[in-house]
């Protein structure tokens, strides 16, 4: 077993070991998708959700993946196998579309797919710990909704987050709000969850998704229609979902502080998703 666990296209050993060819198109042209998971006790966390997601942006970007879901499962439950047990671990995942001489055009036919994997220890965000916020113009390109390698600005945006000592990015495009660097982002109003509907312009998140769900399930009353940055300052409570963040507040957006007007709802939304986590990975 290794602490860091790593695993290309079969070949699994420690992390650090693991080597990629050189003319893996993920390498040139960003080529592939992926796909990312909080473990506990041995368990994928919503791995179902992650492989449908996982084969539509395979569908959108063309690439002939032919393993089904049930092979995929087992290889990369065997990245997680491999790893020392840790209270939490990421397991992360991607899928380029082969390796063969750079060229801009689809490989020839013969060109098999590439399956990357890697299980390391994890700190998931605490729920009490907010979040400091900066907003940015969203330039990214209108393939958003595919979880795509292609990551480029969302790089730059935490950048700038880290040089004024933040934590994430929040795009905007115009006055709409789209999501952020590398999460989604909802508001509670008067009593609303309000989320950006799942177009080219976000990625649907699984998290997100879950909060929905468990909002409908709370009697709280959802909308997924496209906010303002104003509305976004605005807001009862800013919140931000990811894989490692379940429903993290946001307590400021560029120095000015936000949300805070209803944390019986918010905490009433974060105390459903921890169990969830808690239940859905708890070992068999």
């Amino acid at each position: 077993m290794w602490k860091n666990v790593g695993y290309y296209n079969g070949v699994i050993g420690a992390l650090e070991e693991i080597t990629v060819p050189m003319q893996d198109r993920a390498l040139y042209f960003g080529d592939g998708i992926y796909e990312a998971t909080c473990v506990a006790n041995g368990v994928p966390f919503a791995m179902e959700e992650h492989l449908d997601r996982m084969y539509n942006s395979l569908r959108l970007l063309e690439i002939p993946f032919t393993m089904e879901r049930a092979e995929i499962k087992t290889e990369l439950q065997k990245v997680v196998d491999a790893a020392e047990p840790a209270p939490v671990q990421i397991l992360y995942w991607q899928i380029s579309r082969g390796t063969c001489p750079r060229n801009h055009p689809f490989p020839p036919a013969e060109v098999q797919p590439n399956l990357m994997a890697f299980v390391r220890p994890y700190a998931m965000w605490p729920l009490e710990k907010p979040y400091r916020l900066i907003s940015m113009e969203d330039i990214r390109f209108k393939l958003c909704h595919i979880k795509t390698l292609n990551l480029i600005p969302s790089v730059l945006a935490n950048q700038r987050a880290t040089e004024q000592n933040c934590h994430e990015a929040v795009f905007h495009r115009g006055e709409r709000v789209t999501e952020c660097a590398h999460s989604n982002i909802s508001i509670l109003k008067d009593g609303v969850l309000r989320t950006a509907p799942t177009d080219e312009l976000i990625l649907p998140g699984i998290t997100r998704k879950h909060l929905l769900e468990l909002a409908r399930e709370l009697g709280i009353a959802v909308t997924e229609e496209p906010f303002t940055m104003a509305e976004l300052m605005d807001a009862d409570e800013v919140i931000v979902t990811s894989s490692s963040a379940l429903g993290v507040r946001a307590e400021s957006i560029d120095g000015i502080p936000v949300g805070g007007k209803d944390p019986q709802r918010l905490k009433q939304l974060q105390e459903a998703y921890l169990e969830k986590f808690r239940r859905e990975t708890k070992q068999k």
